[in-house]
């Protein structure tokens, strides 16, 4: 994801706050750690997420709590038309067990 720049502390109030419903729904999915790093340089924002199950909070794009949360991260974060933030795929390149 991408942060517009100038944002830093504004994102961070903003999920510092995050609504008791948007956090509740993405538990609901078996999301049981989620961080989310800044690459200041760059702006941008890398998610990371432990669960149980095949689901993930990427899997709630249909909802209308994700949807209100996402119109109101738009003014600070690169989106799509539908308000969702941009993100890339990445590849899993290592991973220690």
């Amino acid at each position: 994801m991408f942060l517009k720049p100038g944002f830093r502390d504004e994102y961070k109030k903003r999920h510092d706050q995050i609504w008791p419903e948007l956090a509740d729904l993405i538990k609901s999915t078996g999301v049981y750690d989620y961080s989310i790093f800044l690459d200041e340089e760059t702006n941008v924002l890398f998610g990371v997420q432990k669960q149980d199950g095949d689901l993930s909070s990427q899997d709630l794009g249909a909802n209308p709590i994700v949807r209100k949360w996402w119109k109101y991260m738009a003014d600070i974060m690169e989106t799509n038309l539908d308000n969702s933030p941009v993100t890339i795929p990445l590849e899993e390149v290592f991973y220690l067990d």
